[in-house]
């Protein structure tokens, strides 16, 4: 293994763990002054927690022998010991995919969770559902196999997570936001974020640590041929990806704003922010099947149709506080669903051929169905044992004192 692979592979993983500080500010933003501590704690605790279980046995679940195989042994190599130094790096590269799918989920749930009960939540996601799904797209599991399975050619395309990251996390956020139920007062302009400079900063944040998310993992494996390897990445892909983790995002970013302007009469920076996160979501897994050209369509599609799908809460009834369904969720399913049709040499316009499209929604639905189930009932449970919301006393007094004894803005400190 070449020590540029291996410093490229840390470096990527080192951006990717950066992410997720980076969308502690763009969540942070999006919510009252009284909660923004609450919120940018939940996605450090995931970092702390996550972190540490995947070293545990994550790592360990998220690969099988055997497409049969829900997930892998947890205690092969319990806590990594004796893995191979190469394999370490590959444990570190893909903690942090871990650690940022399962802040994302937090974002449905703003101004009205027990941190205690968070912390539950997310070790037992990421033990039931994330270190599984991520065994099924990536290590060998059915997803990984599908095409196989049906005797064909093609495999499902998804390069750095647009299943295993932002359905399944979309999916999750939808099932946590109809147990906790909606806020006092949830209404259309109810919820004004408190600083949408910090939200700027935040998507700043993340579409640069993309570039690691999308880029680092051409250095984690070689998806070319339907299999994996380990750190052996030869720059197959690697200009299309950085090229399209680019122009996908900033498309969506015009595309977003038109539409917002066309509905609301103005273009928010809120508005800018989201169509970024919204094209790299899209983007994560067509970023190496994709000409640059239909990256741009991707982006304007996946803008578009966001900015529209995070109306639906206020006509459905479910408060989804950060929209994490609008943008993860529908972004996610867009960006996947549309290598069916665009992917190079195996989409429909190049193949005449709906398997690619057949494996692409199935994927996509099996995941976002097992994670909305799996996250309902887990946040179920919770909070009807030990309480996942607080009291509405305490969100309306803002929870950043109750829940951590501290503000975030303490504007007559001597």
């Amino acid at each position: 293994m070449d020590s540029g692979t291996f410093a490229w592979a840390v470096t990527a993983g080192a951006l990717v763990l950066f992410m997720t500080p980076g969308l502690a500010f763009f969540y942070g933003g999006l919510v009252k002054a009284k909660s923004v501590i609450s919120m940018m704690m939940m996605s450090f605790g995931s970092m702390a927690l996550i972190g540490v279980l995947w070293v545990l046995y994550g790592f360990n679940m998220a690969a099988v022998g055997d497409p049969a195989q829900l997930f892998g042994d947890p205690f092969s190599t319990f806590a990594l010991s004796g893995v191979a130094e190469s394999d370490l790096v590959l444990a570190f590269f893909g903690a942090t995919f871990a650690i940022i799918t399962v802040a994302l989920v937090s974002g449905a749930i703003a101004d009205r969770a027990k941190f205690g009960s968070w912390l539950i939540f997310a070790g037992l996601f990421a033990t039931v559902v994330y270190f599984p799904v991520a065994a099924w797209v990536w290590g060998g599991g059915w997803i990984m196999n599908l095409g196989n399975t049906f005797g064909w050619d093609e495999f499902v395309l998804d390069y750095a997570g647009g299943t295993a990251v932002h359905i399944n996390a979309g999916a999750a956020a939808l099932a946590l936001a109809l147990v906790l139920g909606k806020r006092i007062g949830f209404a259309k302009g109810a919820h004004q974020p408190h600083n949408p400079p910090f939200v700027l900063l935040g998507a700043a944040i993340l579409w640069f640590g993309w570039f690691g998310f999308n880029g680092g993992a051409e250095a984690a494996w070689v998806y070319a041929d339907g299999s994996y390897g380990s750190l052996t990445a030869d720059g197959t892909f690697l200009g299309t990806i950085v090229v399209n983790t680019l122009v996908a995002p900033a498309a969506a970013v015009l595309s977003w704003l038109i539409v917002e302007k066309i509905k609301d009469g103005k273009a928010t920076s809120i508005g800018a922010a989201s169509g970024a996160v919204t094209g790299l979501v899209a983007i994560t897994p067509a970023c190496a099947f994709l000409e640059p050209g239909w990256a741009i369509v991707l982006g304007i599609l996946s803008g578009a149709i966001s900015a529209l799908a995070v109306e639906l809460k206020f006509k459905l009834g479910f408060d989804d506080s950060l929209d994490v369904v609008g943008i993860h969720l529908v972004g996610g399913i867009v960006g996947t669903l549309f290598l069916g049709f665009f992917a190079k040499g195996t989409g429909l316009i190049y193949s005449g051929s709906f398997n690619q499209l057949a494996l692409q929604a199935i994927a996509a639905f099996g995941v976002m169905i097992f994670s909305f189930v799996a996250a309902f009932i887990i946040g179920f449970v919770i909070e009807k044992t030990i309480g996942f919301r607080v009291k509405n006393e305490d969100e309306l007094a803002g929870i950043d004192t109750v829940v951590h004894g501290e503000e975030g803005y303490v504007l007559d400190a001597k």
